[in-house]
């Protein structure tokens, strides 16, 4: 592990802060709280910046960012898409990206009708920007109902939605568990992908396989002057498990799934608690 080199506690100041957004660092209104805005200025004073790592794409990152746009802790980068994507906020431009091909995508979706039926099926993917137009960046199956309001997909056939290289494939049955869906799949997905969940209401998400949040800030670490020597990371779910496991030091929020406390150094507060800045005013 590149950067997870630091298990004491915390004791030493991180380079760099790492965190989840949905149930992490902002609250049920989407806003960042006044007390972890404060927490994050003070750190970027000493050089220490803030990534988001996320499982939202990159068109869903400005209701975030803006929130810090106009202060020191401006954020330049988004790990997006659960490390699929990587994203320079300031450029907005989408520097990597890693796609499942339409083979896979069929596969997985064949899988999906067979072990899920009645699921809906949606595909996210990568343009070269945020809003890039050249192409609809979610296609989702008839009926497909969204775990969170998102009135920009566009409706095509099942095998649209298979037809083009995707960062995600997501397969929705509302009335069901997210983990009981991933163990109806898991045997039958094998290592065709990586599969996760960032809500337990019936949503999994499908990638590349090796492919988390982890494996985005590395690349992130390794591709741009991002300083990941000593990284701080917050989450709150299985899709965060493998970044707080990787991070010098993996905090996991006190509401969080069993999969998220079971990969964290420690578990603080909730979001609406301030759990993250509770952590950051150790050092800042």
């Amino acid at each position: 592990m590149t950067a997870a080199t630091d298990r004491s506690g915390g004791a030493e100041v991180p380079t760099l802060i790492a965190s989840d957004v949905d149930g992490t660092l902002i609250d049920d209104d989407n806003r960042i709280s006044a007390r972890t805005i404060e927490a994050l200025i003070r750190a970027r004073s000493r050089g220490v910046e803030l990534v988001l790592a996320t499982g939202r794409p990159p068109r869903w990152i400005p209701e975030i960012t803006e929130q810090l746009a106009q202060t020191p802790a401006a954020v330049r980068y988004a790990v997006c898409a659960n490390g699929a994507l990587v994203y320079d906020v300031s450029a907005d431009r989408i520097l990597h990206a890693a796609t499942l091909t339409p083979e896979t995508l069929a596969q997985i979706a064949a899988i999906c009708a067979e072990a899920l039926p009645g699921c809906g099926l949606a595909s996210e993917r990568a343009g070269a920007t945020a809003f890039d137009a050249a192409s609809a960046p979610f296609v989702a199956t008839p009926g497909y109902r969204h775990a969170w309001l998102n009135p920009d997909h566009v409706e095509v056939s099942l095998a649209e939605v298979a037809a083009e290289p995707a960062v995600k494939l997501l397969a929705r049955m509302p009335g069901m568990s997210s983990r009981a869906m991933a163990d109806a799949v898991a045997p039958l997905v094998g290592d065709r992908a990586e599969i996760t969940f960032s809500i337990d209401t019936g949503l999994l998400e499908f990638s590349v396989p090796g492919t988390h949040k982890a494996t985005g800030l590395r690349w992130l670490t390794a591709n741009t002057d991002v300083d990941g020597r000593r990284v701080v990371a917050f989450g709150d779910m299985p899709n965060d498990a493998e970044m707080l496991a990787w991070a010098s030091r993996g905090v996991a929020m006190g509401h969080g799934d069993p999969a998220a406390h079971a990969a964290a150094d420690e578990l603080t507060g909730s979001n609406l608690d301030d759990g993250v800045a509770a952590v950051l005013e150790r050092w800042f």
